[in-house]
């Protein structure tokens, strides 16, 4: 009997997991040894259970810290398959080079392995990094479509940190579903703005019985995707955003670039808050990758809840967590606000950080004076209280999307900021993708 191909997959809890229901569960060629687990905490020293790995995984599979990639390759590996995003390219190939150096072939799955079909139109929103406004992007393609009477399914990337066997498929409608269900803040982070909107979120580890559910339920489909990763189903239309802010990173990035060269269109974001220099210099790299793209800016169009709370007050600015951490940013949209609205101080919380907060500034020293909104597990949330708490500061403007006053009692005002998507060309975004629909004849339901 020939022996199976002994496969390590390395990922971050995502695309990893996607990877593995679609190449390797039904296969009895190949077995995977272990999945190995990099960018978010806690994550590691856990198992992808019996019940997601299939009939030819009865114990499951050990899910192990990137770290021990050369300990599991001496165990005797065949294949070291790459299943995460927003990384520079050299860092991919430097794990490329520890998979060759133990002798096992360098895999890269790519879309047309990857990706599922839809029976319906499928509208993707991806990016070249984490952080450029694919969620605002996203609600307001949703009200957009909404208001053409179209029923509207937002798959989301999934972010399947907890307890796995109950994150197979998801659908989220209320607050109360996210309570429910023990979201941490990164998904609230992602899910609470279409529900406020009205809107319900799809997501979970096994994105076929994903798509089965929103395809029950919903004229067409929205990709909310993650980081910078292209989508798990194949769209109809892709779109791709840059950040006006980060003109370098246009390309280098894995597999942001890559998407951006799949792009159908390619919105320049946040072109209102950047030079228009920064702003030429993404136009001219989407255009020398992608020629055959139709580019667009647009801008991020931040408001703070009650500015006059701010103003003349000394204030912790809370900002989005994964676009401070890997997507490399040193303050986000509620440092820019609090500023605009006139704080007459903002309090750096980095030297009183409480334990777990302080293990992501030591891990992510880019960081500016600004506090991210960490709480991958109850820990982690209970310190980010307690490091708002110790601050000394009047108010905190909150710019993550989620609701820190549900999960938090810090003793202090928040003052949310909200950005939202707006268009700055003619004809926008919308007026493309109805152009779109015109040509898909996607049904209008009244």
């Amino acid at each position: 009997m020939t022996p199976r191909r002994r496969v390590v997959i390395l990922g971050a809890a995502g695309r990893d997991f996607h990877d593995f229901n679609l190449l390797y569960r039904d296969d009895p060629a190949q077995e995977v040894v272990a999945f190995t687990a990099a960018q978010i905490p806690g994550i590691a020293a856990r198992r992808y259970p019996p019940e997601l790995a299939g009939p030819l995984y009865p114990a499951g599979i050990p899910i192990r810290d990137e770290a021990e990639l050369p300990a599991l390759l001496r165990q005797g590996v065949d294949a070291v398959a790459f299943a995460y995003s927003d990384v520079p390219q050299a860092h991919v190939m430097r794990l490329g080079a520890i998979a060759l150096a133990g002798e096992a072939d360098f895999l890269l799955p790519g879309p047309r392995s990857t990706m599922l079909p839809s029976r319906l139109p499928v509208v993707a929103i991806c990016a070249v990094r984490t952080g450029c406004g694919k969620s605002q992007t996203t609600r307001h393609l949703a009200a957009h479509l909404c208001a053409r009477g179209l029923r509207v399914g937002v798959v989301r990337h999934p972010m399947p940190y907890g307890d796995l066997a109950r994150q197979v498929v998801q659908r989220f409608a209320s607050l109360a579903d996210m309570d429910a269900a023990g979201c941490t803040v990164e998904e609230r982070e992602e899910y609470e703005p279409h529900i406020a909107a009205g809107g319900v979120v799809h997501v979970g580890v096994d994105t076929a019985r994903v798509l089965a559910q929103v395809e029950a339920e919903s004229d067409i489909i929205l990709w909310d995707g993650g980081n910078n990763d292209f989508p798990f189903i194949r769209p109809d239309l892709l779109i791709v955003l840059a950040d006006a802010l980060r003109p370098g990173h246009v390309e280098g990035w894995h597999p942001g670039e890559a998407v951006l060269r799949m792009a159908d269109i390619v919105i320049v974001a946040k072109a209102n808050a950047a030079p228009a220099e920064d702003v030429g210099r993404v136009l001219e790299a989407a255009r020398r990758l992608n020629p055959g793209a139709t580019l667009l800016r647009a801008g991020s169009r931040v408001t703070l809840k009650d500015a006059a709370a701010v103003r003349g007050r000394r204030v912790l600015v809370v900002e989005d967590g994964p676009t401070l951490t890997h997507g490399g940013m040193p303050w986000g949209a509620g440092h820019a606000a609090a500023l605009a609205a006139g704080a007459a101080e903002l309090v750096d919380p980095r030297a009183k950080a409480a334990p777990s907060i302080a293990a992501v500034y030591a891990a992510f020293p880019h960081l500016g004076p600004v506090l991210p909104a960490m709480g991958y597990d109850t820990a982690q949330l209970r310190d980010l209280g307690e490091t708002i708490g110790r601050s000394g500061a009047d108010v905190v403007v909150s710019a993550t999307p989620a609701d820190l006053a549900r999960l938090i009692a810090p003793g202090l005002p928040i003052i949310r900021a909200r950005y939202d998507y707006e268009e700055l060309e003619s004809p926008g975004l919308a007026a493309h993708v109805d152009a779109f629909l015109a040509r898909h004849a996607a049904p209008e339901r009244r």
